[in-house]
């Protein structure tokens, strides 16, 4: 005989831990890749932001007189800070990946009542607090220097290059946005700005300087893609974004071919294509419904291509997704998904003879 129990009794075949692991394997390869690009920085980077998410969790979590094991082992803050960390310049300090954990399972997450409860994505508002807080060390990039290459730090350095900020002579760069923002300033034309700085194809493949698991588009879309045929998200919010991003830059591009970059620039370029793979689709801060779905990604694909068109950002992401996630409860409540037996308007519907 089985147990009484209260609702809901609906069961699905995948639980939390589950969906999180998908994510975490989907994102594996981009991850790796950026490991090998930029080294042993990045791998102590990324180590450092996952330890510190799990402490700042089990803290806050002991705080509240929760079970602890429940919500550390479902991986949704591991997903945060390893979210986080690929959105970090490869050679940043290791308390800015410290720091920016702490701040998304905290004050991001526990802090609205924990998984299911937060209003903004935690991983963009923790990027967008270091940013705000800590410009310089969130905009100091470094060439790629691929594990095993002449010029990549060693293990020793790396420890110097994360622990004690030490970075290595001669290694500095600049994003391709960053460098076209810069040369924008000083009137240089877009033509000149992308020569010797962006080529296609090594933005799809993304042997240039950005964020640790950013730059290889093609990666992470791969991803993207591997989720949706798991049925883990849908493909309304990525598409969505991506045309609202591809959409006014072929417009602008085609009026003024000198000034607006063209679609594949920005598709390429920042982190576009992770966001709407991995950041846009989070169940629990995007619209419930696939119109408001295709709603919420145009308007974050928008928004971010006006930031780094207009604003003083070179990158406008998790800018554009934050400002997104203030309207999905008014999204949700204009586009409703139609209940069983009633119209759209939630009247009955006549009974047929």
């Amino acid at each position: 005989m089985n147990p009484i129990a209260h609702s809901p009794h609906a069961h699905a075949p995948v639980s939390i831990g589950k969906v999180m692991g998908t994510v975490l394997l989907a994102l594996t390869p981009a991850t790796l890749f950026g490991f090998w690009l930029y080294g042993w920085p990045a791998i102590n980077l990324w180590a450092v932001s996952l330890l510190a998410a799990i402490a700042g969790e089990a803290f806050a979590v002991r705080l509240q007189g929760r079970a602890l094991r429940p919500v550390l082992l479902d991986g949704s803050g591991i997903l945060t800070a390893w979210l986080l960390a690929i959105s970090l310049p490869p050679f940043a300090p290791w308390w800015i990946a410290a720091l920016g954990s702490l701040f998304a399972v905290v004050i991001g997450k526990q802090v609205f009542g924990g998984l299911g409860q937060n209003v903004f994505n935690p991983a963009m508002a923790a990027r967008v607090m270091l940013l705000i807080s800590f410009p310089l060390e969130m905009t100091t990039w470094v060439a790629p220097a691929p594990l095993g290459s002449a010029h990549a730090p060693g293990w020793l350095d790396s420890l110097r290059i994360t622990f004690m900020s030490q970075p290595l002579d001669g290694m500095a760069s600049a994003s391709l946005l960053g460098h076209v923002k810069t040369e924008f300033t000083r009137g240089v034309g877009l033509d000149q700005a992308l020569v010797g700085y962006y080529a296609p194809l090594d933005a799809l493949w993304g042997s240039r300087a950005g964020s640790l698991g950013e730059t290889a588009a093609l990666l992470i879309l791969l991803g993207g893609l591997f989720l949706i045929a798991r049925r883990i998200i849908t493909w309304h919010a990525p598409v969505a974004m991506l045309l609202g991003a591809a959409v006014p830059a072929l417009v602008f591009n085609a009026v003024d071919g000198s000034h607006y970059a063209g679609p594949m620039y920005h598709l390429l370029s920042g982190g576009l294509m992770l966001g709407a793979f991995f950041i846009v689709t989070d169940p629990v801060t995007s619209p419930n419904t696939a119109t408001g779905q295709l709603i919420f990604g145009f308007g974050c694909g928008l928004m971010t291509w006006i930031i780094r068109t207009w604003g003083g950002y070179p990158e406008g992401v998790a800018f554009a997704v934050m400002i997104m996630n203030t309207v999905t409860p008014l999204i949700d409540q204009y586009v409703k998904p139609r209940i069983y037996g009633r119209d759209r308007k939630g009247a009955a519907l006549a009974a047929k003879g």
